[in-house]
């Protein structure tokens, strides 16, 4: 029998963690894919491949830095990917199972994001760049409140408990 979720709101951040951690791999995959191969060519069947226009802005910014990578930037990429993920997949393991040092993980990789997030915003406004900035305040916040309580509660006399 396992024990009752005193935050019910880690199970829905761990989830979103693993998300990124997946969404991390699939990106090291499909950068593997490219090696040896005519990587300029290989963007553009996958971005036709994704029903894409090719003319898109980012289109053409995945399609130039594709072509830009040799053989060694793409295996080094990929291994970063990876360990993005395998960093992801613990956070979101550490979260669901309420282990304080994913709390402190989650806090800290979250928080580290925010003055990227606000410098993106003050260069332009987006609903994207908003609701990336608020959903990372917000989780950054409970987790930080979670650690404080925890800690407020460990500290508190015996006879207070």
């Amino acid at each position: 029998m396992s024990k009752p979720i005193a935050h019910k709101a880690l199970r829905p951040i761990a989830a979103f963690e693993a998300l990124k951690g997946a969404v991390g791999l699939i990106v090291g995959l499909v950068a593997l894919g490219f090696l040896d191969r005519d990587n300029e060519v290989f963007a553009t069947q996958i971005i036709r491949f994704l029903h894409l226009d090719a003319a898109w802005h980012y289109a053409q910014i995945f399609i130039k830095t594709m072509a830009q990578m040799d053989d060694s930037s793409l295996t080094a990429f990929a291994v970063l990917a990876v360990l993005y993920s395998a960093l992801r997949f613990a956070e979101a393991y550490g979260l669901w199972h309420e282990r304080r040092w994913a709390e402190w993980l989650a806090a800290l990789s979250g928080g580290v994001y925010i003055p990227f997030e606000i410098y993106e915003l003050i260069r332009r406004v987006t609903w994207l760049r908003v609701s990336a900035l608020v959903i990372n305040v917000v989780i950054v916040s409970y987790l930080a409140w979670i650690l404080t309580e925890a800690r407020r509660r460990h500290t508190q006399p015996p006879a207070a408990k």
